[in-house]
């Protein structure tokens, strides 16, 4: 299986919600490796691993041994994720939650999500469960407890006191912050469970939501098609070795060795699978830096200078030439007029 990946604005909105707690973005950034400028765009991937090491370092430096519940109970999900604005513009929360479960791994990919969705409705006498049918949960338990602080936190805060949530099974041990998980969650919580599940009212999934808008959720619904087609796209050794690359591209220095080490692989194996691929590396990873380049330049958030610096360029002027050789034209130009002809990648014109 392909690395698994976290969007950009789940780890951002976990990098704020750490800092807002008191952590150093110093001290965030040397436990995981993570640049606040890895998260400029929040579709773009960051690899699991990183975000597992940035959990834990939080709430290491917040000295806040429950924080995955704080920060699952604290955090919007329309505001890190297109998911969630998916969510708020369904019409009833059946229909959210359908949704949430078709684009689950554009918030976070889990071991599981290669054979079926991540969870399951599973109704029986006393209610429905919601099942996650993640893969060897334990690994992460914090992942489970963010789930579930969530998944209550928004119902709570947008629609108040209504039937939701019942009973909470987990399946690692109690842990020593045992008593918050009845102070966050607000519902009895078994431990040392078979599954990790939630028994909630029936009556909730046919809860409408406050402000449905068809003509938003099929432009929201459009670009969730478009992300999940290309995070199926990254699991090819192409896509492998840009989400390997992107994080990096800022200082400069990126090699093949580098990449087939973050891979765990040999220099010759990852040369040897690109070649049957049919990619080079060189020119992959300046394909790559001009996409990135026209990615930033479109924002308008970036400047050039920036810009140059994110891709790899430590030399502005170095970056104007590479720039004008990729698409005919300086990038003041380019951001000045991105919709023209200079607007366009190569294989458009």
């Amino acid at each position: 299986m392909a690395e698994a990946t976290v969007s950009a604005g789940y780890v951002k909105s976990l990098m704020d919600f750490a800092r807002s707690r008191g952590a150093e973005q110093s001290g965030l950034t040397a436990a995981s490796g993570i640049e606040p400028e890895h998260l400029a765009n929040p579709d773009t991937r960051i690899p699991f691993a990183r975000f597992k090491a940035l959990m834990r370092a939080a709430g290491e430096l917040c000295g806040d041994p429950a924080f995955p519940l704080h920060f699952g109970a604290g955090s919007l999900f329309v505001e890190m994720s297109i998911v969630g604005l998916i969510c708020h513009a369904a019409e009833t929360m059946a229909e959210a939650f359908g949704q949430m479960n078709r684009y689950a791994r554009l918030v976070v990919e889990v071991d599981g999500h290669e054979t079926g969705d991540r969870f399951a409705l599973e109704p029986d006498r006393e209610g429905v469960w919601i099942v996650d049918r993640r893969r060897n949960p334990n690994d992460f338990p914090e992942l489970t407890e963010s789930t579930f602080a969530r998944f209550i936190g928004d119902v709570y805060r947008y629609f108040g006191d209504i039937p939701f949530a019942k009973l909470v099974h987990v399946t690692h041990p109690a842990p020593a912050h045992r008593a918050e998980y009845d102070r966050v969650l607000k519902v009895p919580v078994v431990f040392d469970s078979d599954r990790n599940a939630m028994l909630i009212d029936p009556s909730w999934l046919s809860v409408r939501t406050h402000k449905p808008n068809r003509y938003v959720f099929g432009i929201f619904s459009e670009h969730a098609e478009t992300l999940l087609k290309s995070l199926q796209n990254s699991k090819t050794i192409r896509g492998q070795v840009e989400s390997m690359l992107i994080p990096m591209l800022h200082t400069g220095e990126v090699s093949m060795e580098q990449v087939a080490r973050r891979m765990g692989l040999s220099r010759t194996s990852l040369y040897r699978r690109m070649k049957a691929d049919g990619i080079g590396f060189d020119t992959l990873l300046d394909d790559l830096r001009h996409q990135m380049a026209l990615h930033y330049l479109n924002g308008e958030k970036v400047s050039v200078n920036q810009t140059a610096y994110l891709v790899g360029f430590s030399d502005p002027s170095a970056f104007s030439r590479a720039f004008k050789r990729w698409t005919g034209s300086s990038p003041g130009q380019f951001k000045h007029d991105p919709n023209g002809k200079n607007g366009h990648l190569p294989a458009d014109e």
